[in-house]
Order: C-alpha cells, then sequence, then structure tokens
C-alpha cells in the first residue's frame, strides 16, 4: 500500500513538472514572435514613403507639373485706360508688371507661360522699359504700335517681336472688337501669335531657371487685409481673401475681371517697389531704374512685409538683409511706383502693430 501511494505521487509530480516545461516552452517560442511583431510594425513605419519635391516646376509660378516646361514666355503689352476694362486675358497671365505710361495711367505687360488664354487684350504699344523687361525675363514681346524711335529699337533687335500693326485686324494673329474704338479694340489671338513667332525663326522653346519660391505655411509681416495706393491718377487696392488665400485687384473702385465671364484676377502675391521715373520729352515718356534696386512692398497670405527689391540674373527678385525672399507658389503682380512718395504713400488698412 505505502508503495503504490509512492508511486502515484511520483507520477504526479512528472506531470506537474511535465507542465511546467510545456509552459516554459510556450513562453520562449511566443516570445520571439511578439518582438518580430514589434519590429515589423517599426520597420514598416521607416519604410513609409516620404513626400518628394515635384520634379518639375512653372518657373514663374513655383507650381509644379508632371512635364518640363519648356515652351517660350509670351509678353503682351496690355491696355489699362478706363475704356479698355475689363481686359481679356490676364488671370491666365503667371506674372504682370504693372507700370506708369504717359498721362499718368499705367500700363501692363503679362507674362504667360504656364497658362496660356484663347486671346489677350487691348493690345497696346510699347515702351522701351517693358520690351527690356520682356527681353530679360526671356520672353517675345507682342505689342500694338510705338513711337518711330522705339519701333526702330524693336526691328532693330532689341527683342524678339510681334506687332500688331504688322497683322491688324488679320483675324489670324490679331482681331479688331467691334464692341470698342480704337485704340482699344486689338486683340492678340495667341495661337496665332506663336505660330508667326515659330515662322519668324524664334526659339519657341527654351529652358528657363525658376524664381525662388517656398511651401511654407506661414509667412512673416505686418497683418495687413487691405492695401491702398495712388498711381499716377489711377487709385490701386488689393483686397485679402482668406477663404481663397489670394488677393483681388481693384482699379479706381472697380474689381479687376475679365471680360468675358466677369471671373476676378486674383494673385498670390503683390510686389509694390519703388523707383526712379523720369519725364524725358514732351509728349510724358519716361525713363524707368529697373537696375539699381530699392524700397518694396511685398504681400503674401495677408501679411504685408517690408523688404528690397534687386536685380538677380536679369530678374526682378525681393530681398532683406541680403538674403532673397521667396515668392508663395502661384501668381504675381509687380507694381513700379515713383519714389516720390514711394513706399511711404502706401496705405495699409488693418495692419498690426
Amino acid at each position: 500500500m505505502k508503495k503504490l501511494l509512492l508511486f502515484v505521487m511520483m507520477l504526479t509530480l512528472l506531470a506537474a513538472c511535465s507542465n511546467q516545461d510545456e509552459e516554459t516552452s510556450n513562453q520562449t517560442e511566443t516570445s520571439p514572435s511578439e518582438n518580430e511583431s514589434e519590429e515589423s510594425e517599426e520597420t514598416e513605419g521607416d519604410d513609409q514613403p516620404t513626400e518628394q519635391p515635384p520634379e518639375y516646376i512653372y518657373p514663374l509660378t513655383g507650381v509644379a507639373t508632371d512635364e518640363e516646361p519648356t515652351n517660350r514666355m509670351m509678353a503682351v503689352m496690355v491696355n489699362n485706360h478706363p475704356k479698355a476694362r475689363p481686359q481679356t486675358g490676364l488671370s491666365k497671365a503667371d506674372i504682370v508688371f504693372e507700370i506708369l505710361a504717359e498721362g499718368n495711367i499705367t500700363r501692363f505687360m503679362a507674362l504667360f507661360q504656364s497658362e496660356l488664354p484663347e486671346k489677350v487684350g487691348p493690345v497696346r504699344s510699347a515702351r522701351p522699359y517693358y520690351f527690356h523687361l520682356a527681353d530679360d525675363y526671356g520672353a517675345f514681346y507682342v505689342y500694338h504700335g510705338a513711337a518711330e524711335f522705339i519701333n526702330n529699337m524693336i526691328t532693330g533687335g532689341a527683342v524678339d517681336y510681334i506687332s500688331g500693326a504688322t497683322w491688324d485686324g488679320d483675324n489670324v494673329h490679331f482681331e479688331r472688337s467691334s464692341n470698342r474704338v480704337a485704340p482699344h479694340n486689338s486683340y492678340a489671338i495667341v495661337d496665332g501669335i506663336y505660330e508667326k513667332a515659330e515662322e519668324k525663326g524664334y526659339e519657341i522653346e527654351t529652358d528657363y531657371e525658376p524664381l525662388p519660391f517656398t511651401d511654407q505655411a506661414e509667412i512673416t509681416g505686418d497683418t495687413a487685409s487691405e492695401v491702398k495706393f495712388q498711381y499716377g491718377n489711377n487709385t490701386v487696392r488689393y483686397a485679402y481673401d482668406e477663404a481663397n488665400q489670394r488677393y483681388k485687384r481693384f482699379s479706381d473702385g472697380e474689381q479687376t475681371v475679365e471680360l468675358a465671364d466677369q471671373a476676378p484676377v486674383t494673385m498670390e502675391n503683390v510686389l509694390i517697389m519703388e523707383t526712379s521715373h523720369q519725364v524725358i520729352d514732351d509728349e510724358g515718356r519716361r525713363e524707368i531704374d529697373f537696375e539699381s534696386g530699392g524700397d518694396a512692398l511685398l504681400l503674401q497670405k495677408g501679411k504685408a512685409q517690408h523688404v528690397q527689391w534687386e536685380r538677380m540674373g536679369d530678374k526682378i527678385i525681393p530681398t532683406k538683409d541680403g538674403e532673397t525672399v521667396p515668392f508663395v507658389s502661384g501668381k504675381t503682380w509687380i507694381n513700379v511706383i515713383p519714389n516720390d512718395p514711394g513706399i511711404e504713400g502706401v496705405n495699409l488698412v488693418g495692419a498690426s502693430e
């Protein structure tokens, strides 16, 4: 009886040891699996693809594009007389320069590359400081009319050009609107303009160095909801649309829109730059200094930042403390104003202290 009891106790002890060994074995087998799972999660997190910068951007807007943008820029002189408003095609322009002409009225030079409208206009006459800018930016120049000495400069090789006086109203390169009177009714037909440029032997494809751009969400400067200033006889106002993060433009109290559908002309950047203006003849023609640099105001994302403007590689670039201040990706309007009163005459509405 004692031997039987001893035998049962030995069996019970062996069974307990076996169970303990099995549990230990299971723990040893499952532990690496759990570690592998943790390592796998960490590895998967490390392998997540990072966002890569776009391979190509449009050189004047910084907007990403799938294909390399090599189409030649087109610079068009656009009339801003009250009888020429609303204009056509300005909403498609990558950059618009607004500069005084005679009579204290501004005129536009619109640079097109990333978007091409069907028509642009009304097209107006040439001035040297405009076509020099067009050539500096690598664009061919589209205009309608010029004083003889200015036309001689253009035809003498100052810039690649298409003249509306040569193709006036042929309805292939230029057309005359019946709803307006001359000189406020000439419109460039964009497809025809490019065809003529190629026919004249101009390069219609070229490589461009992009302007400096930023994708930072935060922009420094004083908060300013509106900006107003006098431009000769014109009052110009920009109002920031926070919902769209763009600026709306107004001339003499009327919003700048497209003629065909009243679509607003908006932009992400406004650079107001002061420089020397000199009247050089009895007709009121001007010489404007685009070389010396000077004070400027840069509007971006509802902020107004005091900067300088400089010529860098033939382009107008904002700088601060010797460092480049990049543009926000998008469209830009550059207002060139006389240095008297200059930036001091610009009124920031709702500016923070």
